[in-house]
């Protein structure tokens, strides 16, 4: 059998890790992964054949191309994959340079299409996908100068913006009153074009989906339990449950019109009516991967094999899965218990949450007895930062 080899980008981020573990595993893959530090979360992991240090291409794109030019040569690499924007945004914008090595993903103007959130929301407007009420301001001068019902929410259209062949990213604002909003605007990425957005009260939810040359081939949906801040953030406790029909519905209307090929997720916000607003499409893998491949959608083995062209469906998972990132959890636990707006039977009820054991239908993100390398690397981090 002819292995097939993988560069995994991005390797800090837990997404790489769950790639890397779920590749790594396969017969017929050997699994390289590639980050800008000296070390780094999926390269400690054992289903990594050999970790790479490549030059940050935030601080330099031409030198990160060349290196990585250079990596794909030596080491015969047939299948490259990024799971965060920075690097996915900057193999699709140089894939000339490599362009015989498989990237699972649309073209770099379909892609473009999605994450523009300006683009989006046209898009969404014409497919009759409901959105919050949308102005699109070519710069903080113009914004200044329309209609405002506040609160609102300040939107960049993309989350980096590219300045000087550096990459500055850019940060979604609520805001209250107009004296907020003149702040806020006073951030660079606003010289860009960006939204003033109507405010939706309510909960966030989303799809996840991977097509094959614009054809759907599986969904996924989780809940979040818990996450970091407590407020609303990263998800550190997290259970898959059914696809809720009218986003996927929703979803699938907007990847069907530009032919989507790869992964995204759709999200989306749900009033107090039951009315999901589309908030935004990320065109790449997502943090909390490894709930999906636990529940039964391999994501990672998805997009490898469609690549090579194996037409792959998925179209059952487990619902009630749950996936604990146990020190995001920690995280999760010190922010409330030292919320001082917090009573003490509150504070008790958090600390009874995260301490009370779950032995059914719960696995850890990190911490896995198969291959405790990962957990170890990111405790080390955790303390050395305390």
């Amino acid at each position: 059998m002819e292995k097939k080899s993988i560069l995994i980008f991005d390797a800090q981020q837990r997404s790489a890790l769950a790639a890397t573990r779920s590749l790594g595993k396969r017969d017929d893959a050997i699994v390289y992964t590639t980050d800008s530090s000296s070390d780094s979360l999926a390269g400690s992991s054992k289903y990594s054949k050999e970790y790479l240090q490549s030059p940050d291409p935030v601080e330099d794109t031409g030198e990160f191309i060349l290196w990585l030019k250079n990596i794909i040569e030596t080491k015969k690499i047939d299948f490259l994959l990024p799971v965060t924007e920075v690097s996915s945004r900057t193999l699709l914008e140089n894939y000339q340079h490599f362009n015989t090595v498989k990237l699972p993903f649309a073209d770099l103007e379909t892609v473009l299409q999605l994450s523009d959130k300006n683009r989006l929301v046209e898009l969404a407007d014409s497919l009759d996908v409901p959105v919050p009420t949308s102005i699109v301001c070519g710069n903080a001068e113009e914004a200044l100068k329309q209609p405002i019902t506040f609160p609102c929410v300040l939107k960049p259209s993309l989350s980096k913006v590219l300045v000087d062949q550096r990459w500055v990213s850019t940060q979604v604002h609520i805001v209250h009153t107009q004296t907020q909003m003149e702040q806020a605007l006073q951030h660079s990425y606003f010289r860009f074009p960006f939204m003033v957005q109507q405010y939706i009260d309510g909960q966030g939810a989303g799809i996840f989906c991977y097509y094959q040359k614009g054809e759907p081939k599986a969904y996924f949906a989780h809940k979040r339990i818990r996450e970091k801040p407590p407020s609303g953030g990263v998800s550190v406790l997290s259970e898959s449950v059914e696809v809720h029909p009218i986003m996927k519905e929703h979803a699938t209307r907007l990847l069907d019109s530009v032919k989507w090929h790869g992964v995204a997720m759709v999200e989306f916000k749900v009033d107090d009516q039951g009315t999901p607003y589309l908030m935004e499409i990320n065109t790449r893998l997502w943090g909390s991967l490894q709930l999906a491949i636990d529940a039964g959608v391999n994501f990672p083995h998805l997009l490898l094999d469609g690549e090579y062209g194996v037409l792959a469906e998925q179209s059952h998972f487990k619902v009630g899965v749950q996936l604990r990132w146990l020190l995001g959890d920690l995280d999760n636990l010190y922010l409330n218990l030292k919320d001082r707006n917090q009573t003490l039977p509150a504070k008790i009820f958090h600390m009874f949450n995260f301490f009370t054991p779950k032995f059914v239908h719960r696995k850890h993100e990190i911490n896995r007895l198969e291959d405790l390398g990962p957990f170890k690397y990111e405790l080390k981090k955790y303390f050395s930062r305390s």
